[in-house]
């Protein structure tokens, strides 16, 4: 630009464009001040609360799985006053008396969005209710609100509300969920503190497998070569029994 042509600008009021490294400086200036309010002890947010830039726009719902996420807003009754500075603790306590959720946390991201993590008490297992319709436990026993004719559980359906099957159950869901993704049902034997699996088996095939209620993870685990060496010799079993100590015994078709 020629030298009159600048002095014209100049007289006319115009402003050089700043320089993107102007820019980012002035984002970045901006960004402490704001961090420097927002993590201010108690005059921060209370300023920042009443600025229409900071009003609630936004509501993200994470984790939820078998919760419904426009239930959840609809629960926490945030409105269109309210500010992300609010106090997040009463929404929170909102969502954590449904027995569905095991934790729940809000937090913010600016400048106009809550997000509402959670984490749920997941069914471990189908249980026979009155009339025969079946309910969403979890692993102590509790009835969850899930309603099975409405939402896909996959999970295995035991006879009744029995904790020590419960107990079993979970601590497969939680060490070993491959094998727990195999179990169909689970209920109690025959005799006294003895437990039956039905586990899905090759090609569809289904496979009962006995210990007692006192089975550890790792010794569920103990079916997985005996499976392995049936099937190189081409051979299938009826029931695996993991009652006797030290001991997997395969009973063949």
């Amino acid at each position: 630009m020629s030298a009159p042509a600048a002095d014209r600008e100049e007289k006319e009021g115009r402003e050089t464009p700043p320089s993107p490294g102007r820019r980012r400086l002035r984002l970045a200036l901006a960004g402490l001040v704001l961090a420097a309010v927002a993590s201010s002890p108690w005059w921060g947010p209370r300023a920042l609360r009443s600025l229409a830039f900071f009003r609630v726009r936004k509501v993200e719902i994470e984790g939820a799985r078998y919760l419904s996420p426009s239930d959840l807003i609809a629960r926490l009754k945030v409105d269109s006053s309210a500010s992300v500075f609010d106090d997040v603790e009463p929404l929170e306590r909102r969502l954590s008396d449904d027995p569905q959720v095991a934790k729940v946390e809000v937090v913010r991201k600016l400048p106009g969005t809550l997000v509402v993590r959670v984490t749920e008490n997941l069914p471990i297992a189908l249980v026979p209710g009155p009339g025969g319709a079946l309910r969403a436990v979890d692993g102590a026993g509790r009835v969850l609100p899930i309603d099975p004719s409405r939402v896909s559980v996959d999970v295995p359906v035991v006879e009744q509300r029995d904790t020590a099957v419960l107990r079993v159950l979970a601590a497969v869901r939680d060490s070993a969920p491959a094998l727990y993704a195999r179990i169909s049902d689970a209920r109690r034997g025959a005799g006294k503190g003895e437990l039956t699996l039905t586990l899905s088996g090759a090609s569809g095939a289904v496979l009962p497998v006995r210990a007692m209620t006192s089975v550890t993870v790792r010794r569920l685990a103990e079916i997985y070569p005996v499976e392995e060496d049936l099937a190189r010799r081409q051979r299938r079993a009826a029931e695996l029994d993991l009652r006797y100590r030290d001991q997997v015994i395969a009973r063949l078709q």
